[in-house]
């Protein structure tokens, strides 16, 4: 640090004094940004969660049709919302008709309306930027978000997997250089759990242990053939995980059934079905969860509502408001929720214009996306767009700002460095959690 020759030692520890009393009077969070170099200040910004459940509209939800409503449109040539807007229970704030019992909790919940990237035209292009939060290059690919809260906060010694996806199985959702140890656990069958899994009906527990010490000598011969090769640790590690997945404590979770049908009933259909599984694996141990709304028959085109995909828009955000209230309440109920982030993501926005068939293109520059729970200082929105939903007009957040606010949310460091190999690579793209909704 360099100080001015025009200051005397004398003024100097006086200041240096002073600021370690403001530092002692403000606590640790004021020392931090005290201490900060060059001006630079970095605010220590902790959430309260343990997991997050990672609600997943593919397809590209139209925030001014849901989070973000506008003026009224007439669905052909006047651009705007295609519904009515309603009150929320927090003044000032309102969301699409469709959204009523998300209303009624919107101050457990964030509207992040000005989330924006500059990939427009391709869908997996867009899911990648959102799920990693950087483009692409050629020379490294990046893990998932997932992926990163598994690397960070997993517990691979539990028989729940850290990080586990219903929905769609992609490389944007992989591990990328951290290695498939941190990779997702795909699931299809919601009821069942993962088939693979299962032990055959002719190996019982005296067998499969004489299965898995057979499978433990081959191994331990390859690590000492093979040295400290990483893709032979990472082998021995995701197959010891899988045999932790094979247990009772893992099957169990499956068992929707044992939960009151009184409940079931209230998250609704398949996406609620997913919700509540999504609920009871982070109970359990898992920390991050991805539920992808993939109920693309129900109005034609899922949430890429271009053409006739519109006109029954209103069926999948009813649903979505179904079981993320259900989802709330449930958490809440079981004192769960500070230590839960919910996040509504999707690709991109709609524009407020409609196409030829009545629908709606693609759009990044402003979209929403939603948080709640997580232990944060909810009942508000942060960002403004303009009065069509098409550019942000005040407090632009990057998809690496997001990134930041779901690690922070998780007490994760978000300006810390990953490697890959002896490479150091930011966690995010030089993103910053939203501060506003830090207490």
């Amino acid at each position: 640090m360099r100080i001015s020759s025009q200051l005397s030692r004398r003024n100097f520890v006086a200041g240096a004094s002073s600021a370690a009393l403001a530092a002692a009077a403000f606590g640790s969070q004021s020392a931090d940004l005290l201490a900060s170099e060059e001006g630079k200040s970095r605010p220590v910004l902790r959430g309260k969660a343990d997991s997050c459940i990672f609600l997943w509209l593919g397809g590209g939800a139209c925030q001014i049709d849901t989070f973000d409503p506008k003026v009224q449109g007439d669905g052909k040539k006047k651009p705007g919302s295609y519904y009515p807007a309603i009150d929320t229970a927090v003044p000032g704030i309102q969301v699409c008709e469709h959204l009523p019992r998300l209303a009624k909790l919107m101050e457990r919940c964030v509207l992040l309306r000005t989330v924006n990237h500059d990939v427009i035209d391709e869908h997996s292009a867009a899911t990648n930027r959102v799920h990693t939060g950087r483009p692409p290059t050629g020379t490294i690919t990046y893990p998932s978000i997932g992926s990163i809260v598994a690397h960070e906060i997993g517990d691979h010694s539990s028989p729940l997997p850290p990080y586990v996806v219903m929905g769609y199985p992609s490389v944007s959702r992989g591990p990328g250089f951290l290695g498939a140890k941190y990779g997702y656990l795909y699931l299809t069958d919601t009821d069942k759990g993962p088939a693979g899994m299962q032990r055959p009906l002719d190996v019982d527990a005296e067998r499969q242990v004489r299965r898995e010490e057979l499978l433990n000598v081959f191994g331990n011969a390859g690590k000492e053939r093979l040295g400290n090769d990483r893709r032979v640790e990472q082998y021995s590690s995701t197959a010891a995980s899988a045999f932790r997945l094979m247990g009772k404590e893992f099957s169990q979770v499956f068992d929707l059934k044992s939960e009151p049908d009184s409940l079931r009933e209230k998250f609704g259909g398949e996406f609620g079905q997913r919700c509540l599984l999504a609920r009871r694996l982070v109970e359990a141990g898992s920390k991050f969860v991805e539920v992808s709304f993939n109920l693309n028959f129900i109005n034609g085109t899922g949430w890429d509502t271009h053409n006739e995909g519109q006109l029954n828009q209103h069926l999948l955000i009813e649903q979505l408001d179904q079981a993320m209230a259900a989802l709330i309440e449930d958490l809440e109920a079981r004192q769960r929720l500070d230590r839960t982030l919910i996040v509504i993501a999707t690709e991109f926005g709609r524009p407020p214009e409609f196409d030829g068939g009545g629908g709606r293109g693609h759009q990044s520059k402003a979209f929403s996306c939603v948080l709640a729970g997580g232990g944060l200082n909810t009942g508000k929105v942060i960002g403004v767009t303009d009065e069509l939903g098409k550019l942000p007009v005040d407090r632009p957040i990057s998809v690496p700002d997001l990134h930041a606010t779901i690690h922070a949310s998780l007490g994760i460091e978000y300006d810390k460095e990953l490697y890959d190999g002896d490479r150091p690579v930011p966690i995010t793209d030089r993103g910053l959690p939203v501060a506003e909704i830090f207490s």
